[in-house]
């Protein structure tokens, strides 16, 4: 039977990820493929990686990642958060790293809304006096 240690929900934009954090040799599992698969570009994956750089648990834990909605650059933002409440609560004494470092906040940024009558949330229509 395998033991979560920790399980963190995390959101980014309209991402929502589901962490599983387990005992381990290192493995980072999205949505059933590896984490180089489901992030190709370095950047997305280092993104999701970094929580586990900063408490030096690269090799400790196999991660299991559940990620639907938005994009990538969302669902990466949303991994990473998940990641790092899951670390929380795997040991309380990565929270003051982890918050230090800006991972535990909720990135609240949203896409404004469309208002009627206008071509955008910003956008107008062209003006035509005459």
């Amino acid at each position: 039977m395998v033991r979560n240690l920790g399980i963190g929900t995390g959101r980014r934009k309209t991402s929502v990820a589901r962490v599983y954090v387990r005992d381990g040799s290192g493995k980072v599992t999205v949505n059933g493929r590896f984490l180089n698969d489901y992030f190709p570009q370095n950047e997305h994956a280092n993104v999701v990686r970094a929580p586990l750089m900063v408490i030096s648990g690269e090799n400790k834990f196999d991660v299991l990642i559940n990620v639907y909605g938005g994009g990538i650059n969302g669902q990466a933002g949303a991994c990473r958060h998940g990641l790092s409440r899951a670390l929380c609560q795997v040991d309380e004494a990565n929270y003051a790293s982890l918050r230090s470092n800006g991972f535990l906040t909720r990135d609240s940024r949203m896409v404004e809304r469309k208002k009627y009558g206008q071509a955008g949330a910003r956008k107008r229509f062209q003006f035509s006096k005459r």
